[in-house]
Formats: structure tokens, C-alpha cells, sequence
């Protein structure tokens, strides 16, 4: 049975993703940039607590997750869980640094990194 933890962070990924699909309907690139890229940064969080990564427990030392702790954490798990976690990551961070802070990505470029996005979330469901 799932940990009280899991189920709110899986509520909270799935409502990422779905605030993400709002914005992509309305057209706002940079809004859905950020809900997809802050889904799939939970997933790794939530990832690396399942494994019971190192990371998690500098995290909670420093008070936040930096990305430094992110990126070691997911190539931690793509040792365990293959490139599909690499993948979701870069095209996650691409959304975050392109289509939120930069805004230079259109609704078709976000679009099209949504199925990668899902297949991180659905795997972090299944794991």
C-alpha cells in the first residue's frame, strides 16, 4: 500500500500535469513549460526517495533540492531504471530553461515534449 508521502506527491504530479494540459489548451507555452518541467523534477524527487538515494538526505540537510542534487540523483537512476529517466530530464530542463525563463519555445515545441514528459510520470507510478 502506498506511503500517505507517495499518494500526495502522486497527486501532486498528476496535478502538475494536468495544470500543464490547461495551459497548453489556452496556448501559453511558457506557463506549460514550467507545470511539465516542475512534474518531472517531482518524479525525480519521489524516484530517489523510493531508492533511498543519497541525495534525498543532502537535500534535507541544505533545506531545498538544488540541481546539482537533482542531476546526481538522476543519474543514479538511470542505473536503475534506463535512459527513459535521462530523456524526460533533458527534455524537462530544456522546457524550464527555454520555454519558462527564456520564453522562446511556441505551444507546438512544448506539445511535442509532453508524451516524454508522461512516460517519466507513468513510470514513477509504476516504480
Amino acid at each position: 500500500m502506498e506511503s500517505l508521502v507517495e499518494a500526495g506527491r502522486a497527486k501532486l504530479i498528476e496535478g502538475l500535469f494536468s495544470e500543464a494540459s490547461a495551459y497548453i489548451e489556452r496556448g501559453d507555452a511558457v506557463q506549460s513549460s514550467e507545470k511539465l518541467y516542475k512534474a518531472a523534477e517531482e518524479c525525480i524527487k519521489a524516484l530517489a526517495e523510493h531508492f533511498n538515494l543519497e541525495e534525498v538526505k543532502a537535500a534535507e540537510d541544505k533545506g531545498r533540492w538544488t540541481v546539482t542534487l537533482l542531476e546526481k540523483a538522476v543519474g543514479k537512476l538511470v542505473e536503475k531504471l534506463g535512459m527513459d529517466v535521462e530523456i524526460a530530464w533533458a527534455e524537462a530542463n530544456y522546457l524550464h530553461t527555454w520555454g519558462f525563463h527564456e520564453a522562446k519555445l511556441d505551444i507546438q515545441d512544448v506539445k511535442r515534449r509532453v508524451p516524454t514528459i508522461r512516460k517519466l510520470i507513468d513510470l514513477t507510478k509504476k516504480t
